[in-house]
C-alpha cells in the first residue's frame, strides 16, 4: 500500500505540502512535483517510472532500492526526494550505455549472480558504488591495516562480503554475487 499521495491528490490550501524539485536521473535533468513525504524510492517509481529499484523493506534493511546519489550507495526507500533536490541519481537502468550492459552487469550476468532477481538491480548499484570505493582506498572493516591509508583497497571475498552486507538475497545467491564482482574488479 503506497502511504504518499500524488500532488494532485493533495486537498486545496495545503500548497506547502507538496514541492516541485529537479533532478538529474540517469544523466538527464528531470523536474517532478512530489509531497513532501515522497521517498526517493517512490519519486523514481511513481513519478519517473524507473521500476528497477524496488521496494523490499521500507525500512532500509535489504538494500533492494539502492541507487546511487552523487556517486555514493544510498537506500532510496529512507530518503526524501525534496532532500535530494539538485543531485544525481543513478538507477540500476542508467547503468547500461546504450545496447553495452556496464560491466558489473555482464559480470552478474556471466556468474549467474542472481536467481529471482528481485535483489539484483539494488546488489548491482551496490557493487558499483563498492568498486568506485575500494578504487579510492576507502577502507572497510576487515580492510587489513596495512592496506590503508594508500592506495586502491584489494577485494578478496571477504572485503566484497563484508562491503555488500547491506544487501540481502534472500535467495542465497551470495557466492555468485561475489564472484561477478571479483570478476567485475578485474
Amino acid at each position: 500500500m503506497d502511504r504518499t499521495a500524488s500532488a494532485d491528490e493533495i486537498p486545496e490550501g495545503a500548497a506547502e505540502a507538496v514541492s516541485t524539485l529537479t533532478l538529474r536521473v540517469n544523466g538527464t535533468a528531470r523536474t517532478l512535483t512530489v509531497d513532501n513525504r515522497t521517498t526517493l524510492l517512490d519519486a523514481l517509481r511513481d513519478h519517473l517510472d524507473l521500476t528497477g529499484s524496488k521496494k523490499g523493506c521500507d525500512h532500509g534493511q535489504c538494500g533492494a532500492c539502492t541507487v546511487l546519489l552523487d556517486g555514493r550507495r544510498v537506500n532510496s526507500c529512507l530518503l526524501l526526494a525534496v532532500v535530494c533536490a539538485g543531485a544525481s541519481v543513478t538507477t540500476v537502468e542508467g547503468l547500461s550505455d546504450g545496447d553495452r550492459l556496464h560491466p558489473v552487469q555482464e559480470a552478474f550476468v556471466d556468474r549467474d549472480a542472481l536467481q529471482c532477481g528481485y535483489c539484483t538491480p539494488g546488489q548491482i548499484c551496490s557493487a558499483v558504488a563498492l568498486l568506485d570505493e575500494a578504487a579510492a582506498g576507502q577502507p572497510s572493516y576487515v580492510t587489513p591495516p596495512e592496506q590503508r591509508p594508500d592506495g586502491p583497497v584489494r577485494l578478496t571475498p571477504d572485503e566484497i562480503r563484508e562491503r555488500m552486507s547491506g544487501n540481502i538475497c534472500r535467495c542465497g545467491a551470495y557466492p555468485n554475487i561475489v564472484d561477478a564482482i571479483e570478476e567485475a574488479a578485474r
